[in-house]
């Protein structure tokens, strides 16, 4: 399959600063095509804001920028009306945003969080396929961060647990899963 054939899934994951979003970018420029950036990162420090600005030198001009920090599915029908493919930046974060949004009651109940970590990116994967099934290409990116040491508390190791089961979901959607190490893409669905 092309790299820029269009009407698809693609999930890019890697670890932090391995180039997963540099090839997303990369990606979604060589299409040729309108570009819909989703966003899901907040700013919050300067930390945060550093390396949003990065991400946003980076990308051209003429790409189409949706903030999506919780209502990502909604952002991929609206991206989908007016460009050909949607770059979905990133997962991992969107993630944080939804735990981070929880009333503290509620994280103590791992059982609730993991059904709605299932629902929340179940309706990004069919928010994915319905754009996909009119042509678009949908490109997620996320962060591999179940390959490290094992988290000391209990709030990181569920979102760990949440990355990896929402990596999965999004996997199995996917018609291609790039993972990028050091800068060095593999489709690991086509080995597969």
């Amino acid at each position: 399959m092309s790299e820029t054939e269009t009407g698809r899934i693609v999930l890019v994951t890697g670890g932090a600063r391995s180039g997963k979003s540099t090839f997303a970018e990369n990606l979604a420029a060589k299409s040729g095509a309108r570009v819909a950036y989703i966003a899901t990162a907040q700013v919050y420090d300067e930390e945060m804001r550093f390396r949003v600005s990065l991400h946003q030198k980076r990308r051209p001009g003429n790409w189409q920028t949706y903030e999506a920090p919780f209502d990502a599915g909604n952002a991929i029908q609206a991206a989908s009306e007016k460009n050909e493919v949607l770059l979905f930046d990133c997962i991992t974060l969107y993630l944080s945003n939804l735990l981070c949004s929880l009333p503290e009651g509620e994280l103590a109940d791992q059982d609730r969080i993991y059904a709605l970590t299932s629902q929340k990116i179940g309706e990004l994967v069919s928010a994915a396929q319905m754009a996909a099934a009119s042509g678009r290409t949908v490109i997620f990116v996320t962060n591999e961060v179940g390959a490290g040491i094992v988290p000391e508390n209990k709030l990181s190791r569920i979102y760990r647990d949440i990355s990896g089961l929402a990596n999965q979901q999004l996997a199995r959607a996917a018609s291609d899963v790039f993972a990028v190490i050091a800068g060095i893409p593999v489709n690991i669905k086509a080995l597969a």
